[in-house]
């Protein structure tokens, strides 16, 4: 996609924003919007033009780039609701919508096949990386298309991260998305369970972590996104568990992962009660705090008045 195309940016928050942001440094005309004005102000200090409405925002645009919280939100703003058109009928003939939301991979076929039905060309690509990866544009993006459509899209994206992998066809992104949040969820709560463990049998959080970390338990949620302070000093266990990646959006994802294991047959054990496990955390205060710190809620419910548990630092109660 050739720099003098203009991108509506459609979804400012704090993954769009730093990425809408990236696009503008490497000489992207972007034109950005969201219903938020606080989004809307933050992006237009950092270069990015913004518009008054989303239609404003598209026409004449090249690509239409969506960051939304959900599936329907994509489809409503595709196909237009409350008697207003939507940005399909909105869009020039031959645009390209490319979706950077995390959905259904049935909604991301649906919404693909509504853009194409319209005269338009459409790519979904969930990312991976967190508001961190936003904003250093080291995201991955996990894309789902034709590959003539994901060779267009390329450069965007490579601008915004460090690692984008064609995945398939439409709904392709979406798959491999859900599919790599389902291993991190379950393994996240794999190893707080672990260091629990750990606690209740005398380990310190380091010894843990030696061992495993250059053993057969090494994984992500270890050793970049360690759920406990020390070990790792950049996870977010080192700053009271500020996100990062929130419970809310785990919680989200697992359950796009359980809707993909029940229409597909798949007959799963650790998702679904992974996304129960993730559930229940962001509706007892976890919602805002990093998935890691699923880690405290195991604690808690582990505690008896008969022994102790070491504290976060690895030192007995």
């Amino acid at each position: 996609m050739p720099n003098n195309a203009t991108i509506a940016f459609l979804g400012l928050g704090h993954m769009g924003g730093p990425m809408a942001v990236n696009l503008v440094k490497a000489g992207y005309d972007v034109v950005g919007f969201d219903v938020v004005p606080a989004a809307l102000e933050a992006a237009k200090a950092h270069g990015v033009s913004t518009a008054a409405s989303p239609d404003e925002a598209v026409a004449g645009a090249g690509v239409v780039l969506t960051m939304f919280p959900s599936g329907q939100h994509v489809l409503d703003a595709y196909r237009g609701t409350d008697g207003r058109p939507g940005l399909l009928a909105v869009a020039a003939p031959g645009t390209m919508f490319l979706d950077c939301s995390t959905i259904n991979v049935d909604e991301a076929r649906e919404a693909s096949a509504l853009a194409i039905d319209a005269g338009h060309r459409a790519v979904d690509a969930p990312v991976s990386g967190g508001v961190v990866g936003a904003e250093a544009g080291t995201l991955t993006f996990m894309v789902g298309g034709e590959p003539e459509d994901f060779e267009a899209v390329r450069p965007l994206l490579e601008v915004m991260g460090k690692r984008v992998v064609h995945c398939g066809g439409h709904g392709g992104g979406q798959a491999a998305k859900i599919c790599n949040n389902l291993i991190l969820g379950v393994s996240m709560i794999a190893v707080s369970e672990a260091f629990v463990l750990g606690e209740k049998l005398g380990l310190t959080h380091q010894a843990l972590f030696d061992v495993a970390s250059a053993a057969s338990g090494q994984c992500w949620a270890l050793t970049t996104n360690c759920p406990v302070p020390g070990p790792v000093p950049t996870s977010p266990a080192n700053r009271d568990y500020q996100p990062g990646f929130a419970g809310a959006l785990m919680a989200k994802d697992l359950k796009l992962a359980v809707n993909a294991l029940q229409g597909s047959g798949v007959a799963a054990r650790m998702g679904p009660l992974a996304s129960e496990i993730y559930d229940t955390f962001a509706a007892e205060g976890g919602a805002g705090r990093d998935f890691s710190g699923i880690i405290t809620d195991i604690r808690e419910k582990s505690r008896t008045e008969a022994g102790g548990l070491q504290k976060d630092d690895g030192s007995q109660e």
